[in-house]
Parts: C-alpha cells; structure tokens; sequence
C-alpha cells in the first residue's frame, strides 16, 4: 500500500502532496475539511500554523494566524492577546470555534486550541 502510495504522488506537486498529508493528519485527529460554505457553525479543525501576525489596535490588540488545513485556509482571531506561547508558523494545532465569514474570510474568534504532533 505504502509504494501504491509514492508512485501516486511521483504526478503529484510537493504542494499537492503536503496537503494531502494534512488532510489525513486533520482526520487522525477527528477533524473534517471545511467546506467553502460554512458559516455560522461550531467547528474543529486541524492544520499547520502558515502566518502569525499582530494587529495593534488602540484599544484592543489582536493576534491573528493563519491556520491551513490541507484544503482552506482560516484565519485564528484572539481579541486582546499580543501573544501566546507554541502559536507560531509551523505549529500543528487544533482549534474549535464558531467560523463565520466576516468580508467573506473564513475565521474563528477566540477558538479554543490544542497543540499537537501532526498525526
């Protein structure tokens, strides 16, 4: 099964190939792709952490990351935090949250969050 496998991903872009693998890394985790019409539901999602960023505000800052599932990209709002420790570009999280679609971008505010081996 393992060199089926390989000699399905020889046609396959690295990129292509790493998403798969996160896909079956968000399902070993009990976690499901989301699909480009969820809104308003409570979802768990697992991914790699692709962007950190902190949008300094005058009066709330927040910390925002970009969070890649293998299929669609979420953005990870936490209101008045400037940082927290593990959250960074590379991490493998798990995250659960409400996900809405503010200006038509998937994103969760405030999620709950696990961080865990991938796989």
């Amino acid at each position: 099964m393992a060199i089926l496998r390989r000699l399905v991903d020889l046609g396959r872009s690295d990129d292509d190939v790493a998403a798969g693998e996160l896909r079956e890394a968000a399902m070993a985790h009990g976690c499901h792709p989301i699909s480009p019409d969820t809104n308003r539901e409570v979802v768990t999602v697992a991914g790699t952490i692709v962007a950190v960023t902190l949008r300094p505000r005058a009066t709330v800052p927040a910390l925002v990351a970009t969070l890649y599932d293998g299929s669609l990209s979420v953005q990870l709002v936490w209101l008045g935090r400037r940082r927290i420790a593990g959250i960074e570009p590379g991490a493998y999280v798990k995250v659960c949250g409400l996900l809405c679609r503010p200006d038509g971008v998937a994103t969760i505010y405030n999620p709950s969050y696990e961080l865990t081996p991938r796989g």
